[in-house]
């Protein structure tokens, strides 16, 4: 996967590389970050307003229009085996992990209360949390502060709403899907974003 070269992924590299430059030079991540220009739940939203505009484009552009629309190709959870395109959140996943991989300050992942996937379940009490306050404010975000291991970090959590009749579709039909009753708009689950504080 490291040598993977799909253009989102490679948008993903270079907005790490310009969170990084931002980084360094207005002291964000110090003790007082609001104080050096950039806060972290500015850089959170800045982050995310990225990542969404992504994974809507290749959920609408890319992954419906192909699937739903031209019907040319699918879109599978065995994508490499089946020569078929990746699942949305499978491509989310990918570039979170290559962002992960490069240190890039901070980490971020798509989660549902609904998963199909059981690792994309929430986990700390923050991630149960925000996802539920998401879920019944879709046009509002869910921030707080949580300490995981010696680290405290600002989350942030981000409804991660259906774009796309192919999303819903897989997930409605979907033999693991714990919930069936999906629609454009629906809220399906958050993106969990993470900046360290200490």
């Amino acid at each position: 996967m490291k040598n993977w070269k799909h253009p989102a992924i490679h948008r993903m590299r270079l907005l790490a590389l310009f969170v990084f430059l931002v980084l360094a030079f207005s002291g964000c991540g110090t003790e007082k970050p609001e104080v050096n220009g950039i806060s972290p739940q500015k850089m959170a939203d800045a982050l995310h307003a990225v990542m969404e505009a992504d994974r809507t484009v290749y959920t609408q552009k890319v992954v419906n229009r192909l699937m739903e629309e031209e019907q040319v190709i699918e879109a599978s959870e065995h994508w490499e085996d089946d020569k078929a395109l990746p699942l949305p959140a499978q491509m989310f996943r990918m570039g979170a992990e290559m962002a992960s991989e490069q240190d890039a300050g901070f980490t971020y992942a798509l989660l549902s209360m609904w998963p199909i996937n059981k690792q994309n379940a929430p986990k700390t009490g923050a991630e149960k949390a925000g996802l539920k306050y998401v879920a019944d404010n879709p046009s509002e975000n869910y921030y707080t502060e949580e300490k995981l291991g010696d680290t405290t970090y600002f989350t942030a959590v981000y409804a991660d709403t259906a774009v796309a009749h192919a999303c819903i579709n897989c997930h409605n039909a979907h033999q693991d899907s714990p919930r069936t009753d999906f629609e454009i708009g629906t809220v399906m689950g958050g993106i969990v974003l993470r900046i360290p504080l200490d």
